[in-house]
């Protein structure tokens, strides 16, 4: 659920950061109908075309992977690949669109099919240092909205900072619940309740709705109040909701242990090896919410020829499309011998 979680709040704090641009473009001279609806147009321009332009840079790293053998040079392989990472950030920016939407396309499709043609060493090197990085800039932002609160000049309202908590609450569980029983009837993995109420519950920041209300074109008073109450409900979601994460999903973990009936057996006696062993796995078993404590897969055996027999039953919609087109075009099959080089 962490990882549908991180995927969530990105893909959120994409849509915000474009739906706010739109809000912000209404032209104050039209009727309020008509503004709305070059709001919505507006939006819907911005994020198909963001996307798009992300889209096409990763499928075109994804070809140049695979009819180009960089991987005999892994320093020039992992510059190709940090150049189309950030080369639709720019290219939607400086056409007036969403370059965060552009960047989170791109980086969706690369991870589905340019990272496998990339050569092991290389998809570990990428991995960790984009992890890195991630880990730093965010580190950055948290340290940012600890001076901000003693940087601005604050104005807080009660009534409207208790009342925009519970709105967003209420907003976030308009959109998860519904949405996730929408997309089961898609998904192979069904995200049931728990991982939607955690995904409620532990969702909430607001770096980049802190960021919004600070370039707010408002008068300073009401710009202040908005900036204020914005601070307030990120600190409280962070220390409160992000805190007492780790708690609910132990909870909840050890609700699912004790639903399941245990099966009577005698324990046969363990050497000091095989204890060991299940203690590590034991071990593996605990959650891990931070993104640099995941090495990732380096290949897929799929990739290698004669592995495993590609089978289909049971999928439906795009995956089938995907596994019998989009996957063998534009994924690269690694030889043995390229393995071993």
């Amino acid at each position: 659920s962490s990882g549908i979680n991180a995927e969530y709040g990105v893909l959120n704090d994409a849509v915000s950061i474009v739906m706010c641009d739109s809000v912000i473009n209404f032209d104050d001279s039209t009727s309020t109908a008509w503004a709305i609806t070059l709001g919505v147009g507006s939006f819907f321009v911005k994020f198909t075309v963001s996307s798009l332009v992300g889209v096409m840079f990763a499928l075109a790293l994804a070809i140049i992977l695979k009819y180009v053998h960089l991987n005999k040079v892994p320093s020039l392989e992992f510059c190709t690949v940090g150049l189309f990472a950030y080369g639709p950030y720019f290219l939607a920016e400086g056409l007036n669109y969403s370059g965060i939407m552009a960047i989170l396309s791109s980086g969706i499709v690369m991870s589905h099919y340019a990272h496998f043609n990339l050569s092991p060493v290389t998809q570990i090197t990428v991995q960790q240092t984009f992890r890195t990085f991630a880990f730093l800039a965010e580190s950055m932002v948290f340290a940012y909205l600890g001076m901000a609160i003693f940087s601005f000049s604050h104005s807080f309202k009660p009534a409207f900072v208790i009342w925009t908590l519970i709105l967003c609450l209420v907003g976030r569980a308009i959109n998860i619940f519904p949405i996730s029983v929408i997309v089961n009837k898609f998904r192979e993995h069904q995200i049931d309740f728990k991982k939607q109420f955690v995904m409620w519950f532990s969702g909430l920041r607001g770096a980049i709705a802190f960021s919004l209300a600070l370039h707010l074109p408002f008068p300073n008073e009401k710009r202040r109040v908005i900036v204020s109450t914005t601070l307030v409900i990120v600190l409280f979601s962070i220390l409160f909701f992000g805190g007492s994460t780790m708690p609910l999903m132990k909870l909840l973990q050890n609700i699912d242990s004790d639903d399941k009936v245990p099966t009577k057996h005698k324990k046969l006696p363990q050497s000091d090896e095989e204890s060991e062993d299940e203690e590590d796995s034991e071990a593996d078993e605990e959650f891990a919410l931070s993104k640099t404590m995941e090495m990732g897969r380096s290949m897929e055996a799929s990739q290698i020829p004669g592995e495993t027999e590609e089978v289909w039953h049971g999928t439906k919609g795009f995956t089938v499309l995907d596994n019998k087109y989009f996957i063998p075009f534009f994924r690269k099959k690694f030889t043995r011998q390229e393995i071993q080089d």
